[in-house]
């Protein structure tokens, strides 16, 4: 982690060595009111992240040009987003940090006014997300390549089918504790650990129950029910610790996973998600339904993990014969 993003550690919050430059020289009262901007203002620990970075590279792109921060006003912030290398999506997230942190300045007056308030980002529309979807074959192919022989292997293909007969997003997952797979009635359901300190209660497919049961019973830790479910190992050994694996070890083992089984290594968690509501939707259920599952606000959303049409464009694209 770079010392521009150390401060985000309770730890370190206290050293003013690790704040941007630019806010450490306009005094103690910036500094503080930065510093509470992501740990009291911002609880979800991945968008802490991706703000964090952000604004580290904004003020260290002011600092470059001897600006001040009460120099920055809205043509300098302008200038930035133009210049930004990023991809559409990349720069305006980058844009509402900024102004997200300019407002938390203004409300605590530090500075009088929002200089990015009036910044327009690009525009950016969307009807069909990028993520690589796998097509049902592959999925089933990348299940049953997981070699279930030891703890790690039946560790990994029930995290992947949770993902993928779930619509589960990473995060929640690997934030999962045991109890968080439990018995309703005659089926077992899980808790999902949502954005925003949601929970989000899913009934389990039969498949992923089946290899939930079976990971749960070789790690031995169905009665630690506060503790981490999906763990990471020790070192190269094939043995558990009581440490949760992150959504980086998750992606990890997958580019391993995907490698092993000769598929496309463009494979990210978020596939799991795509290819699961992909699948669903071929089988004739609805985006209403859909969206019901993967806990998205709008059924927009959902549509964009729907890649049901792929085919079918390229079947009407074949017609043209010359």
């Amino acid at each position: 982690m770079s010392a521009s993003l150390s401060i985000l550690s309770p730890t370190n919050a206290a050293n003013a060595s690790l704040l941007p430059a630019l806010i450490a020289r306009d005094g103690e009262r910036t500094s503080k009111r930065f510093i509470e901007f992501f740990t009291a203002n911002i609880r979800n620990p991945n968008t802490r992240l991706a703000y964090a970075r952000a604004v580290a590279q904004f003020l260290a792109w002011c600092e470059e040009r001897g600006a001040t921060l009460h120099d920055i006003e809205p043509v300098i912030v302008a200038a930035y987003i133009e210049q930004h290398a990023g991809a559409p999506q990349t720069v305006k997230q980058h844009l509402a940090a900024i102004k997200m942190l300019f407002d938390w300045l203004v409300i605590g007056q530090v500075i009088p006014a929002n200089p990015a308030a009036s910044v327009r980002g690009p525009r950016y529309s969307i009807k069909k997300g990028k993520t690589p979807v796998l097509s049902a074959g592959d999925a089933r192919k990348l299940l049953d390549s997981i070699d279930t022989s030891h703890v790690v292997g039946l560790r990994d293909r029930a995290l992947i089918a949770l993902m993928a007969y779930s619509f589960a997003r990473v995060s929640a997952v690997v934030n999962m504790r045991v109890r968080d797979y439990y018995a309703n009635g005659k089926r077992y359901w899980i808790r999902l650990h949502e954005k925003g300190g949601k929970f989000h209660e899913v009934p389990v497919h039969h498949a992923a129950e089946s290899y939930l049961d079976e990971y749960i019973t070789a790690a031995g830790i169905a009665e630690d029910k506060n503790k981490p479910l999906f763990r990471t190992t020790h070192a190269l050994t094939r043995t558990l610790t009581a440490r949760a694996m992150t959504r980086f070890d998750a992606h990890k083992m997958i580019k391993r996973r995907a490698a092993d089984a000769g598929l496309p290594l463009n494979i990210t968690c978020h596939t799991f998600r795509a290819t699961g509501i992909t699948a669903y939707l071929e089988n004739g259920g609805t985006i209403e339904h859909a969206q019901q599952i993967a806990a998205h606000e709008s059924p927009r959303t959902t549509k964009l993990y729907d890649r049901t049409s792929d085919a079918i464009s390229l079947d009407e694209i074949e017609r043209i014969v010359f």
